[in-house]
């Protein structure tokens, strides 16, 4: 097994940390450990967001940089008499990537109950039910109960969150890393990166390295921690789809892991501001880090939510290209997480005032 860095072991931290939408405690509580030492302040909206403030020039403009801190998972809605779960799910979730997958019930006074999701089995399907993927309304989380009361008896209740197991991995690429949470456990890590690399550098603003909750639900999060901040200039960063595995055509996306930072031109929830965006190439450009282009026209990020607060944001949502989001093992390229990191430093160096009001109102 790789022996893990300082970098490794605080991403595995991150990643290992259970936290689906409204249940993030864990998550902040890793990150806030990770975070501040490297912040002058740190705190909170009051839906759970964390806010790490880092003062450059206590006069200068206002810089957000936000991952999220929660992950998509699932919450029990009910306990039947022989004390299976039903549960509801809390995120986008593809019923394929779902069965026979263990999880961890959190509980709220024993700790840890561990789960799989469960179906009826193939073989007493008929030849053509066999063929249909199975609806989630149809599975269930077997605990090993024999009832409702010992389920029970062992702290699981109505309302716990349910979260994906994996064991955090490096692969025998040790430049790709194999976890659950990368969604968006990985911008909670750059938001932490990019105070830490700003220690000993001279920056013409005040930076703040938040992370946010319930991003997964839509972008609820971000819309209180934008008001609490009042940020000049926003980045969310998030994952975004690779698209360098077998079936997906150029046409549905051109990202590689390792290829550079993506910056997201457009998704669901915004389209990216164009000053900032072009600050953003052009610092890429001169610093030789190597970026892509992505459009995700089915998602969103944090950056739609923050673009709106108040009276506008100019935001843009930068990703670390990922396979296999919203399952339970992702894999990214950790020169994409390293050169994001710098690739936000350097930008945040040149946001002074006069640069800022150029991007928003030149």
């Amino acid at each position: 097994m790789t022996k893990l860095d300082e970098t490794l072991t605080m991403l595995k931290d991150l990643t290992d940390a259970k936290g689906i939408p409204g249940n993030e405690r864990e998550a902040r509580e890793v990150m806030e450990r990770y975070i501040a030492p490297h912040a002058d302040k740190i705190e909170y909206d009051n839906l759970g967001s964390l806010i790490a403030e880092k003062v450059g020039d206590a006069n200068g403009p206002k810089i957000m940089v936000a991952g999220h801190l929660d992950e998509v998972g699932f919450m029990i809605s009910k306990i039947d008499d022989k004390g299976f779960l039903s549960f509801q799910t809390v995120g986008g979730w593809w019923s394929q990537v779902m069965l026979a997958q263990r999880v961890t019930i959190v509980t709220r006074k024993n700790g840890t109950v561990t789960g799989v999701i469960g179906s009826k089995p193939p073989h007493i399907l008929s030849p053509e039910a066999r063929k249909k993927p199975v609806d989630i309304k149809d599975m269930f989380i077997d605990i090993g109960a024999s009832s409702r009361e010992e389920a029970m008896e062992w702290g699981v209740l109505p309302g716990d969150m349910a979260v994906p197991y994996f064991e955090f991995t490096v692969m025998n690429n040790e430049k790709l890393l194999l976890a659950k949470a990368w969604d968006n456990r990985i911008g909670c890590a750059i938001a932490i990166d990019v105070l830490k690399g700003l220690k000993n550098e001279k920056h013409p603003n005040i930076v703040y390295g938040v992370g946010n909750v319930q991003e997964e639900v839509g972008l609820r999060g971000a819309k209180t921690s934008t008001v609490k901040v009042k940020p000049d200039i926003g980045f969310a960063v998030d994952v975004g789809i690779a698209g360098d595995t077998p079936g997906i055509t150029p046409k549905e996306s051109t990202s590689k892991i390792g290829a550079g930072p993506q910056i997201i031109l457009f998704d669901a929830s915004m389209v990216s501001h164009k000053g900032l965006r072009d600050l953003v190439v052009d610092t890429a450009e001169e610093n030789n880090i190597a970026y892509q282009f992505e459009t995700i026209p089915g998602g969103g990020t944090d950056a739609g939510s923050m673009h709106i607060s108040l009276n506008g944001v100019p935001a843009l949502a930068i990703g670390v290209a990922t396979r296999y989001i919203h399952s339970h093992a992702g894999i990214l390229h950790r020169d994409d997480y390293e050169n994001t990191v710098k690739l936000i430093i350097e930008v945040i160096k040149k946001l002074d005032r006069d640069t800022v009001n150029k991007i928003t109102f030149g």
